[in-house]
């Protein structure tokens, strides 16, 4: 039986977004050397960022459900932008383009979850998906504590953004952990009908 890929249930403006975000964050990659694991890590984001939205919008598009995913990213950019102008650790090209990237990965999982909102239903993959990043951002909340105990480091900027992402992320993670996964897509599409 061939392999059928799909793009069912994934949202292509999210996807945009990530590598906004990912770009406009290692732009650094060509001005400074940290660390060889540092760069390739960059590199690695951003290829596979990039790649995804090619994937996307380019080799499966027919597959892609443009209908439904159609919030307006130019709404999420534009006051990420503005905000990063205005509030910044220092104002510079590097830095507002770097608290940019955090302003809008704050919010780059937004049509992702408009998507879900608007279909009533996760494929059991989105919403394993959706689950890993909201555990990736639990895990820089436990990076923050940590650098605070330690280092006594604290960016009021990172923090707050990852306040605003963890609650996106709070009503899907309640429906992942109470209804389970063997029922995912009848209690989205219940709480979709309330």
């Amino acid at each position: 039986m061939p392999l059928l890929l799909t793009l069912t249930g994934l949202s292509g403006r999210s996807q945009v977004l990530f590598a906004i975000v990912f770009i406009s964050r290692y732009l650094d990659l060509f001005t400074n050397f940290i660390s060889v694991y540092n760069s390739v890590m960059k590199v690695f984001f951003l290829a596979t960022s990039i790649g995804t939205v090619y994937l996307m919008w380019v080799k499966f598009k027919a597959t892609y459900d443009r209908n439904n995913d159609s919030l307006r990213i130019e709404f999420l950019v534009i006051p990420a932008a503005i905000l990063a102008l205005l509030i910044n650790h220092e104002f510079t090209v590097m830095e507002v383009m770097w608290t940019f990237s955090i302003y809008l990965e704050s919010v780059a999982i937004m049509p992702q979850l408009f998507m879900l909102s608007r279909t009533g239903n996760a494929e059991t993959i989105t919403a394993h998906y959706l689950f890993a990043l909201g555990s990736y951002r639990a895990l820089y909340i436990v990076n923050w504590i940590f650098r605070y105990y330690t280092e006594n480091f604290f960016d009021p900027i990172a923090v707050v953004a990852g306040i605003v992402q963890t609650v996106l992320y709070a009503d899907f993670f309640y429906l992942y952990v109470t209804r389970g996964m063997t029922t995912f897509d009848v209690a989205l599409s219940d709480e979709a009908s309330t």
